[in-house]
């Protein structure tokens, strides 16, 4: 089993006893951070003047700094009467020096370069546009963002509740005298998402006031944050195997790990955890772990619900292309909807980040001979071929190595077309594949270890690539239209045939994803090359998905399908990708600009294998002569019948869904089982009433899982109101085949698909062999 070695954190609230004794919240925040006395945190919280940048006439001074929780950034407006605003550290993706965004490289002159920088947003939150004084004070801005957010980032799951119970604690303290009245009690409750009437207020306060002193100061708020974040689940669970004089000698941790967790532990394996993680210098000299120790134990990553040994690259890399999903996105270009949104490179940048390894290009002829990319025949935003290109070339492989794939729909004059291809093969360079793999002419695809670091494009070709061996290239520069009609472009080119002029220069570059027309199954087996794939709207496919399942996963066994939205999707909704995963479509793109659950499927399905983008398909869908139908489901390799268990404990520090003061969540959870039509289910806890800081539930379902290699399971929470719809709070989805059983810790991640800091779940998990 693995184990994370660090350092050794204090116990759960000796942090929380020195800011009762009066120690301010700025200091307390500072340790946390493990940045006293650092000069990088310190400018930032003197903070200073910056020029925030909108448009070309539109450069204001706006004076930022970091404020006392050293999590929020402050910014005031020189108008008197507007309102200022604050945007917290934990939302930052990224802090890029120089003229690196779209807005920068729009809206300032070069002469400044070396001046700005950008806060780049890990949700739909435009990026912030800065230009600093002075070069010197610009870089100081960007080192000192870095560091900051990644000590934050770098805090465990305790750290960041205590740094938010700090900072919660300050604000209710309404008089800044380190003592808390009855009535700041309250307001401390509410803004850790918990609603009490005033008679549980006095019994709490009256619990921890033992100095009738009429506020809580010193051990007394020590105390009361003791009795808030006790854990009486946990409890139970380390007093079921703390034999050894109230702690668990490293046996009795073997036995927990053994019996509970299902793990493969040795004793070896417990002084580990117990050197790793006790906080208590005593108990480890002992070799003995302590509730805190437990605790901090649980919360580790490597000791979540998802298997640690997925969370890198674990599959087999070397199978051909055609034999993995791969994580892809429609319409890549588009931040919102698809009639007047706002085209961006931004959006490639963030979905690259996101580990999509398929974009989208709609290429139309733009001024000046630039190919610009924009939703045709609409009112979307233009932006050029070029600075796409460009975006997709710095960030392709930030998060992953393996091959990204550029999807080309081509409405470009010849003329145009060769400025497409001449600004790929500058800015892609040798990572742009312009030939086969190897020597002589392929018979299949290459596989994604052996093209990592390589873009591959996909599109119109003007022959096939075997007459390119045969040294028989095409004497016409025409070549009809062959895609289907799309119906995501305008009425009037609706089932029109047409001819499209295809420059020889972009046509050469395409090498393995010859776009085609589909004619049937059997006619691609026939006619079509392995390379010649066809794209298909989404009702098209999914019929084909429904009726001639079996057939469609044959075709994807030595096939590339995409599938893409309905073009009636004008505000960027998605389609369920399941039955199009199941029958085999590799790729099948999302409109990654629109959070949903359909998303979510998407996030949890490339979670593993090291967010790679790339997820090797079971077995059974990589034989041509598979039986596999996830419709009827006749016996076969992929019947592997499971039971999955799962009690509902509890959860912790929920977020508030609305911000108003006296919001306070009632939380329900949802199980759901996505996969196979035979193993959708979904089953949801009673609601909690005005607790999001600590509810429990403690409540059993049972699943049937008969296809676990294509199941996905999502955990999701909700804030439950009778008389509307219940409002999102947070979810998790993973594949079945990466749960860890025993008792396990699940993050949360936004609608956005971020980590919620300090937000998560209880569970108890078993996987069995069904009868």
């Amino acid at each position: 089993m693995s184990c994370i070695r660090k350092e050794p954190e204090k116990s759960r609230s000796e942090e929380l006893l020195q800011y009762a004794r009066g120690q301010k919240v700025i200091q307390m925040n500072v340790k946390l951070l493990g940045l006293e006395g650092d000069p990088d945190l310190q400018f930032l919280l003197k903070g200073g003047d910056l020029l925030k940048v909108l448009s070309p006439s539109w450069k204001k001074t706006r004076y930022f700094r970091l404020q006392e929780d050293c999590k929020t950034m402050w910014r005031e407006s020189k108008k008197t009467f507007k309102k200022n605003d604050t945007f917290s550290l934990d939302d930052i993706s990224a802090v890029q020096m120089g003229r690196q965004s779209e807005g920068l490289k729009k809206n300032t002159e070069e002469q400044v370069e070396d001046r700005c920088f950008s806060i780049i947003f890990k949700s739909r939150r435009k990026n912030l546009d800065l230009v600093s004084s002075s070069e010197e004070e610009g870089k100081q801005w960007v080192k000192s963002l870095q560091k900051v957010v990644s000590n934050l980032n770098n805090l465990s799951r305790k750290q960041k509740t205590e740094h938010w119970i700090f900072s919660c604690l300050r604000k209710a303290d309404k008089n800044k005298d380190d003592n808390l009245s009855p009535s700041e009690v309250k307001s401390f409750m509410h803004l850790i998402n918990i609603e009490v009437d005033d008679e549980y207020v006095e019994m709490l306060f009256k619990k921890c006031d033992r100095s009738k002193s009429g506020t809580l100061a010193g051990e007394e708020i020590k105390h009361f944050y003791d009795l808030l974040t006790q854990r009486d689940e946990i409890d139970v669970i380390y007093g079921e195997y703390a034999k050894t004089t109230g702690f668990m000698s490293a046996q009795n941790l073997v036995d927990f790990l053994l019996k509970e967790q299902r793990e493969k532990a040795t004793l070896a394996d417990a002084h580990r955890i117990i050197e790793t993680y006790e906080p208590d210098e005593n108990a480890k000299e002992k070799k003995l772990l302590s509730k805190d120790g437990f605790l901090m134990y649980l919360n580790h990553p490597d000791a979540m619900i998802l298997d640690p040994d997925h969370k890198d690259v674990y599959q087999d890399m070397s199978q051909p292309l055609n034999h993995y999903f791969i994580s892809s996105s429609h319409n890549t270009y588009l931040m919102e909807d698809q009639l007047k949104g706002p085209s961006s490179t931004e959006a490639y940048i963030r979905a690259l980040q996101k580990g999509c390894r398929c974009v989208e290009l709609d290429c139309w002829d733009g001024s000046d001979n630039e190919p610009v990319i924009y939703h045709g025949y609409t009112l979307t935003s233009k932006i050029l071929f070029k600075d796409v290109i460009k975006a997709i070339s710095e960030h392709a492989f930030k998060t992953s190595q393996y091959p990204v794939i550029l999807s080309l729909e081509n409405h470009c004059s010849v003329e145009q077309q060769e400025v497409m291809a001449r600004h790929m093969s500058s800015i892609l360079g040798s990572a742009l594949i312009t030939s086969p793999l190897g020597d002589g002419m392929p018979t299949n695809f290459p596989s994604p270890e052996e093209l990592k670091g390589k873009f591959l494009i996909k599109g119109k070709r003007l022959n096939k690539l075997e007459d390119t061996f045969a040294e028989a290239a095409a004497d016409d520069n025409d070549v009809t239209e062959e895609e289907e009609s799309n119906d995501e472009d305008a009425q009037k080119e609706k089932n029109t045939k047409k001819k499209l002029k295809l420059a020889k220069e972009l046509s050469d570059m395409v090498i393995y994803f010859k776009s085609v027309h589909f004619h049937g199954f059997e006619d691609a087996q026939k006619n079509l090359s392995f390379y010649e794939m066809a794209s298909f709207k989404e009702g098209k496919a999914m019929k084909l998905a429904e009726e001639s399942a079996n057939a469609y996963v044959r075709h994807n066994v030595e096939k590339f399908s995409r599938i893409y939205p309905a073009g009636s999707r004008t505000d960027s909704s998605n389609y369920n990708p399941l039955p199009l995963w199941n029958a085999g479509c590799q790729i099948v793109a999302l409109n990654f600009q629109t959070p949903c659950t359909d998303m979510d499927m998407n996030q949890g399905r490339f979670l593993v294998n090291g967010k790679s983008g790339y997820i090797l398909k079971p077995a059974f869908m990589r034989d041509v002569a598979t039986e596999f139908d996830p419709i009827t489901l006749t016996r076969g390799d992929w019947l592997k019948h499971k039971t999955l268990h799962v009690m509902v404990i509890s959860a912790q520090q929920l977020p508030k869904v609305n911000q108003k003061k006296s919001s306070v969540v009632d939380p329900l959870v949802k199980v759901e089982i996505y996969g196979v039509p035979a193993d959708v289910a979904e089953k949801e806890t009673k609601p909690f009433d005005n607790n999001g800081f600590n509810p429990s539930w403690n409540e059993n379902f049972q699943f049937d899982v008969y296809v676990p290699e294509l199941a996905l399971v999502r955990f999701s929470i909700e804030d439950y109101d009778s008389s509307s719809d219940n409002d999102f709070v947070g979810q998790y989805t993973l594949p079945f085949n990466s749960l860890k059983m025993g008792y396990r810790h699940v993050p949360l991640f936004n609608k956005n698909g971020d980590l919620l800091p300090s937000a998560g779940l209880f569970v108890h998990i078993m996987v069995l062999d069904a009868e």
